[in-house]
């Protein structure tokens, strides 16, 4: 009985084509919070969230604040379970929460091709490694601001030549600008020469993060400056704390804008099923069971809830992946992508959601006494 279910929807076409888009809207706001949610997820448990140190300065937050001296990274490289150290320059427009944030990472140009998941879209390294005043950026900034291959970009008293714009496997990269170390400490205004806002220390794959983190620090009291190691997820948990508090807060938002569907569908059934409450009567009087009748008017509030779901999901992925979005503080960002996963479960939700809501008025559709309707006028 699917034409039954489709005419039936198309006489009463302006309340489905309204239920339709609210639950559209709210489930593009559904998938808006879960891909905030998965940004932060990514970000603080990656494969290299808990295979990496950051060495910061004790008892400071933005990157400004924090100023080690390079040579740091000779005293970490001799600490037992150290593999690598990258010395990295952090300079950021902002410390506080912003969705444009701009964040550049100074480092060895070499160390960054070895150790960043980073795939060139355009662009060459040999440029970006000769050119002392060259930024390799992240797609995602790149779209954001318009640059390309060639263009010169310039933010408070930083001036670069974009050698090559990148992709990578780790969606927070892409909303980075690469340089060199030698070009961030020795730009005017940041007087930064031998000196660094981290260092970022990579293990093997045997050490002990923690036994290692505590070895850094201990080592290094008796330098110039005090450190505090953590493991890189904890840092940038510990960095957007702010934000965190607020994505967990947002978490409700996502339930509130599913009981809305939930809500606006439920209404939408009930209302249809009291309209031909008549004609339900002579459904049954005709031969149709009341299981059958339960499963006509579960399909019709599945089929609304659904089709609005997919739409809204289908809208939500397309500008998560147009848009570039991504929100940071203290020079760590969170960034707002599509995904398979995101899909699979705003498609589920619309049609569980669609199930529950549509239960009771099939219940009432099913019980409906055939003598008492049929009198009805």
């Amino acid at each position: 009985m699917t034409s039954y279910i489709l005419k039936t929807l198309w006489r009463h076409r302006t309340r489905t084509l309204l239920t339709v888009t609210g639950a559209a809207v709210a489930m593009f706001v559904f998938c808006f919070v879960g891909s905030v949610q998965e940004g932060l997820r990514r970000l603080t448990s990656g494969a290299d969230a808990n295979r990496s140190l950051i060495v910061f300065q004790e008892n400071r937050f933005c990157p400004t604040t924090s100023r080690l001296p390079e040579d740091y990274s000779g005293k970490i490289k001799q600490i037992p379970g150290v593999r690598d150290v990258m010395p990295i320059q952090v300079w950021t427009n902002n410390c506080r929460a912003s969705l444009d944030i701009v964040v550049f990472n100074g480092a060895d140009p070499q160390q960054i091709q070895s150790t960043r998941p980073l795939s060139l879209i355009e662009g060459s390294w040999q440029q970006f490694a000769s050119q002392r005043d060259a930024a390799i950026i992240g797609r995602n900034i790149a779209q954001r601001r318009g640059l390309k291959t060639g263009d010169q970009f310039s933010i408070g008293d930083i001036s670069v030549n974009v050698a090559g714009v990148f992709s990578s496997t780790v969606p927070s990269e892409e909303n980075l600008i690469y340089t060199s170390l030698a070009f961030l400490q020795y730009t005017r205004g940041l007087d930064a020469a031998g000196l660094v806002t981290q260092h970022e220390v990579l293990l093997d794959e045997d050490a002990d993060p923690d036994r290692v983190a505590a070895d850094i620090d201990e080592t290094l009291r008796a330098g110039s400056v005090a450190t505090k190691t953590r493991r890189k997820g904890a840092f940038q948990a510990s960095t957007l704390s702010d934000l965190v508090d607020l994505i967990g807060f947002a978490h409700w938002l996502g339930y509130a804008c599913v009981g809305l569907v939930l809500s606006l569908v439920a209404t939408t059934t009930v209302m249809s099923v009291q309209d031909r409450i008549k004609e339900y009567a002579v459904l049954q009087t005709i031969g149709v069971r009341p299981l059958r009748a339960m499963r006509l008017v579960l399909a019709e509030s599945t089929l609304l809830c659904l089709v609005g779901g997919i739409a809204g999901t289908t809208l939500a992925l397309a500008a998560l992946g147009l848009g570039g979005f991504a929100i940071g503080a203290e020079g760590a960002t969170i960034a707002f992508r599509p995904s398979i996963s995101l899909a699979i479960s705003g498609t589920l939700t619309s049609l569980v959601v669609g199930v529950v809501a549509g239960f009771a008025p099939a219940v009432q559709a099913a019980t409906v006494p055939i003598v008492n309707a049929l009198r009805q006028a």
